[in-house]
């Protein structure tokens, strides 16, 4: 009988990820981490089905948010519908405009794994159709929710010179660019870690 392989995922101690600086919400202190968090020293790759229940570990997830500025200088991000065929079910028909996902052993290789696995949900999921920038902006720990409790957002925004992504999935569904003023005064539906950075980069004061 075939031996049925199980996702080994990207993890830190959550000692660890406390020993840098504990914080609740949103950081916008990147590079007081991640020299630490992604050291190869100190990843480990575990299998992902006993991390989504044990909160000693965070799986880190790159988080990628997609804006455009317009003439008129307004902000306006890309935003969506989770669909329930995606592999996070606590998550299913929330809406996000975070792109992302785990980091497996698939990515390790010569390069940084988390660059290549970042790459590669990147690839998965949408079609970036025109030239950005990107930059590494802050961390997400959300240990007031189930899921919250056992990831670790890092969280990338990518300024794009025209508003042009294309879902690559199914479900990633009802898609499209909207201001970020209208996603503000709705924020009911999104889901935790998409309220989080909504409200840290684009509406209060990032704390942390």
């Amino acid at each position: 009988m075939a031996t049925v392989q199980t996702e080994q995922v990207m993890v830190v101690p959550t000692e660890l990820f406390h020993s840098c600086g504990y914080f609740q919400g949103f950081c916008d202190q990147p590079e007081r981490y991640l020299s630490t968090l992604l050291d190869p020293n100190r990843t480990q790759y575990r299998p992902r089905s006993e991390m989504e229940q044990d909160p000693s570990y965070k799986q880190l997830i790159p988080y990628c948010i997609f804006q455009h500025i317009d003439s008129q200088g307004q902000v306006h991000l890309f935003q969506y519908q989770r669909g329930t065929g995606q592999g996070e079910s606590r998550l299913h028909d929330k809406r996000s405009v975070g792109i992302g996902g785990h980091v497996s052993t698939l990515d390790a290789g010569d390069h940084s794994p988390y660059q290549v696995g970042m790459q590669r949900e990147l690839d998965e999921e949408v079609a970036i159709e025109t030239d950005y920038t990107e930059r590494c902006v802050g961390l997400i720990n959300d240990d007031e929710t189930e899921v919250g409790r056992v990831h670790l957002g890092i969280v990338h925004l990518f300024t794009l010179e025209r508003p042009q992504v294309t879902p690559r999935e199914d479900e990633i569904a009802d898609a499209g660019f909207r201001p970020v003023e209208d996603l503000l005064g709705d924020l009911g539906p999104f889901e935790t870690w998409s309220q989080i950075c909504l409200k840290a980069l684009f509406g209060e004061s990032p704390t942390g």
